[in-house]
């Protein structure tokens, strides 16, 4: 029992460790995803992989200015970074 109920807990933290940021915004707030992309490219981002997260967020892949390889979740109406990974 005891190796079950550990096993549970484990899967738990491993898979809340793998969700992203969640976004709630309703989607008619969000700007395009063709105006985003070119906003960040404009800063020096290339990405690489752009799309629309489990928690509704616009997530890239890529670059950043300075070469380093990001994951950076977005509030899809405001821009403003939710979380970054290096």
């Amino acid at each position: 029992m005891k190796t079950v109920l550990s096993a549970a807990v484990l899967t738990l933290l491993v898979s809340s460790a793998w969700a992203g940021p969640t976004c709630n915004v309703p989607e008619a707030q969000w700007m395009k995803e063709g105006d985003f992309k070119a906003k960040l490219e404009a800063q020096g981002y290339q990405i690489k992989t752009f799309k629309v997260s489990k928690g509704k967020c616009y997530e890239i892949y890529g670059l950043d200015k300075a070469g380093k390889k990001v994951e950076i979740y977005f509030n899809p109406a405001t821009g403003a970074v939710v979380e970054q990974k290096p």
